[in-house]
């Protein structure tokens, strides 16, 4: 298993990437907000409320406990800010904080802001057309992150990345390696069947609308798997990316 950490100069964009910083403000506010409540033992009802449980679908109202009720369809969105513990967490977040940036610089914020959100309903119609009358509920950002990581990889392929390997040993690897080997490890367990606690499908279901909506979403300008020299200049100091500028035709 990698984690992801850091790549080559993330935040040198004509930019700030504040759309995914506030989504992870977002996330982890919702999470702090929820352990709070689970102090008033307030949790279980909140968090079921929120998620997407496929067998709730057609119906009125996702889930009601005598206090809280919301359409289910609401909860296609709702359901990718809520996490289950610390960990799934903090797995989520690093994703989006090392590839969201790059994503959001190559669509512009409001259209990123709807890629996000629509691989994340993707992922979650996945997982419904996987699991059609399960009762469990879905929830995690990981539809949508897998989208970013689609476009990431399809932005920039051959971009190092920091990542920890083994016991938190952190090497340089390309892109490719990286995410590459990540998204393999999604289609081999939909290929086994695992039914683990992980959603699998949800995985796939962002990873292939992620795909497409780059294609048709991204800045007129933005190249696909641009592996040229010039797309290495981000990764240089500014002093040196400026003269590099200059001599670059």
């Amino acid at each position: 298993m990698v984690i992801p950490i850091y790549d080559a100069n993330p935040l040198a964009f004509k930019t700030r990437p504040y759309v995914t910083w506030l989504l992870i403000l977002a996330n982890v506010a919702i999470f702090i907000f929820l352990q709070v409540a689970s102090l008033a033992e307030a949790e279980i009802s909140l968090a079921r409320a929120f998620t997407f449980i496929p067998s709730a679908v057609g119906r009125g109202v996702a889930v009601t406990d005598g206090r809280i009720w919301i359409p289910w369809e609401l909860t296609l969105v709702t359901y990718m800010f809520l996490h289950g513990g610390w960990f799934h967490l903090i797995g989520n977040m690093l994703f989006l904080w090392v590839f969201g940036d790059d994503v959001e610089d190559a669509l512009g914020r409001t259209r990123y802001l709807i890629f996000y959100l629509t691989c994340g309903i993707a992922g979650g119609i996945a997982h419904f057309l996987s699991q059609p009358q399960s009762q469990l509920p879905l929830l995690g950002a990981s539809g949508a992150i897998a989208g970013i990581v689609a476009a990431y990889l399809m932005l920039r392929p051959c971009t190092k990345v920091w990542v920890l390997v083994l016991k938190g040993i952190p090497i340089r690897l390309p892109a490719y390696l990286v995410l590459g080997s990540w998204v393999l490890l999604q289609i081999i367990n939909v290929a086994i069947g695992d039914k683990g606690s992980v959603s699998w499908w949800t995985h796939i279901g962002g990873l292939v609308s992620g795909a497409l909506l780059l294609i048709v979403m991204r800045k007129p300008n933005v190249k696909l798997f641009d592996c040229s020299p010039t797309a290495a200049v981000r990764e240089l100091p500014l002093t040196k990316r400026k003269v590099l500028r200059v001599d670059t035709p």
